[in-house]
């Protein structure tokens, strides 16, 4: 069953579709969420968090802003930011191209993904990796950002804008060779 149809099954109120979504997202989001918050307890609340609020709002994800997949990560990725300012502390910086630490020993499909990822990121320029990187994999603000480049908060904005446009056309181009 595809992460649409189980959506729309929670939507319904099908609680084996909850069930089966965590199962098959519950891991690379938790890793993410323990990448933004360095605490795997405030991680596995926010994982929770996400999941219930993907219960509640099952009925408003629309297939054509995104995956489902993504819609998750979002969604994680903004509530880690909101926990993370509730907890002050300093940020380790991210090493490497943010995706080092990433796991995929246990899912063959996560390294497929992974490279499919870095394809994507060789695509843009240096300065727009690094906001992404920064942003989505380190779950950093733009002003964190902005103060960790060195550069204004609407230059962190504009080179996100010009990076995600050149992901959704990478994705979308190798959408259409599948």
């Amino acid at each position: 069953m595809t992460d649409v149809e189980l959506v729309a099954r929670m939507a319904r109120g099908d609680r084996l579709a909850l069930s089966a979504l965590y199962e098959r997202h519950s891991p690379k989001l938790r890793a993410l969420a323990l990448r933004i918050l360095h605490d795997p307890m405030a991680a596995d609340d926010v994982l929770h968090d996400v999941f219930l609020e993907a219960w509640r709002r099952s009925a408003d994800y629309s297939q054509e802003r995104g995956t489902v997949s993504v819609w998750l990560s979002l969604r994680l990725r903004s509530r880690a930011i909101d926990r993370r300012r509730l907890l002050p502390r300093s940020l380790p910086l991210p090493s490497g191209d943010g995706l080092a630490g990433a796991d995929s020993s246990t899912d063959p499909g996560r390294s497929v993904d992974h490279a499919r990822l870095r394809a994507a990121l060789s695509s843009m320029s240096e300065a727009e990796r690094n906001v992404i990187l920064l942003g989505y994999f380190e779950g950093l603000t733009s002003s964190e950002i902005a103060l960790h480049a060195g550069i204004s908060i609407g230059t962190v904005k504009s080179r996100t804008r010009n990076a995600l446009i050149k992901l959704r056309r990478f994705f979308d181009a190798e959408g259409s060779r599948t």
